[in-house]
């Protein structure tokens, strides 16, 4: 029995796989079981922040491998804490830190956050409805995938909780408030929905007039988070202090965590929320590592330069292939083309791969791009000579 066919025997069918064998990794080089070596321009759907085989955090991997890798959240956990304090110095709000799995348990503890905000001390709930907004993505478990705002998500699975409205852009929010409003859940730049940034001053109105009215302002930076937009936080670039942060994909670098950062440290009590897994000192001791590699690259300035020479190759393509691309969109290492109307983004992704380049495909007919950040001026020449040499042959 070959691989793929073990594969399509006793593995669940719910991915559209591509059935290249890759067996390591070199920074933003793949290589697969026939030595073939591709440019990685999707980074594990930005997880691998620090690249694949990242030495310094495989030594980190290893070394705590060596101690401890679990002991359960009824202790007291050294890199948990030191990881807290960590997110908190960085994106300098004054927050407390829950650790989970992944992004979508992030978001559902940030959703519970919410309802337990507006219940008073005796269990009555007050508000309870969350606003989210059309084309956004929340997770795939099921009160994650209602707060998601496509129609499309919403099929099979239910009943979904109640409470969800979806607005259509950032000025609809505030038509849609009432006095059962709890919380508005936002993507700063949504990922899934075709990497569409949202205006800053918009964002910045809203927040305001959410402190305003005490109704809570949950930012889901999964895909943003951890330098991802230059920034810690693309909350810092915006200059907003949400209520509620959540986090995950390159927070661990490829070591599966998710994370929420509240300002409301009162608000739940032991036994309110929990996880067996989340903050366990593996997945931790990795999230420190990778703080550490990106604020060095940050700092260095080497992350911003990168930065802008990514955004400058991306927009060439845009006049070089008229036919092909309306604009370029994004910000920092999370951008995209937007495919003109009549051809297809999916089109161009597979091109791309059998030029042995990684791209990917996000809504709004976009092809998605979420280098490492610790991308190389000699890896990003090759990955875009080898996407240029694909748009040719189309």
């Amino acid at each position: 029995m070959t691989l793929k066919e073990m594969d399509q025997t006793y593995v669940l069918p719910t991915y559209a796989r591509n059935y290249v064998h890759f067996v390591r990794g070199e920074n933003s080089m793949l290589y697969d079981a026939e030595g073939e070596d591709y440019v990685d321009f999707g980074s594990g759907i930005a997880v691998c922040s620090v690249g694949h085989g990242n030495p310094r955090l495989a030594e980190a991997i290893c070394d705590q491998a060596r101690k401890l890798i679990h002991t359960s959240n009824l202790y007291l956990i050294e890199p948990q804490a030191r990881l807290a304090k960590r997110l908190a110095e960085l994106s300098g709000y004054d927050v407390q830190t829950f650790f989970a799995n992944s992004g979508a348990e992030a978001n559902e503890g940030a959703i519970k956050i919410a309802r337990r905000y507006g219940t008073d001390e005796e269990g009555n709930v007050k508000r309870y409805k969350i606003i989210t907004l059309e084309h956004s993505f929340h997770g795939r478990t099921i009160t994650a995938l209602k707060a998601t705002g496509q129609e499309s998500m919403h099929t099979y699975f239910g009943p979904f909780p109640d409470g969800f409205v979806y607005a259509k852009d950032i000025a609809n929010v505030y038509d849609l408030i009432d006095d059962h409003t709890v919380a508005v859940m936002i993507e700063l730049v949504q990922g899934e929905g075709g990497v569409q940034p949202m205006e800053k001053e918009a964002v910045q109105r809203l927040a305001e007039e959410l402190k305003r009215r005490d109704i809570l302002l949950i930012v889901d930076e999964v895909q943003t988070g951890i330098y991802r937009t230059g920034e810690l936080l693309a909350s810092n670039l915006y200059e907003i202090t949400p209520d509620i942060v959540t986090l995950a994909k390159g927070l661990g670098g490829g070591v599966p965590i998710g994370a929420i950062m509240t300002t409301h440290k009162k608000i739940l009590k032991a036994g309110d929320h929990g996880s067996t897994f989340g903050g366990n000192f593996l997945a931790t001791r990795a999230a420190l590592e990778v703080l550490e590699i990106l604020e060095e690259r940050k700092n260095s300035g080497e992350l911003d330069h990168m930065l802008l020479l990514f955004e400058e190759r991306l927009k060439s393509f845009v006049p070089k292939y008229p036919e092909l691309f309306e604009k370029e969109v994004g910000t920092g290492l999370m951008r995209g083309l937007r495919v003109k109307e009549g051809k297809e983004a999916g089109d161009i992704v597979k091109a791309a791969f059998d030029e042995r380049v990684v791209v990917l495909k996000a809504g709004k007919n976009t092809v998605r791009f979420l280098p490492v950040l610790t991308i190389t001026k000699e890896e990003m020449d090759l990955g875009f000579e080898r996407f240029e040499a694909a748009l040719d042959r189309l």
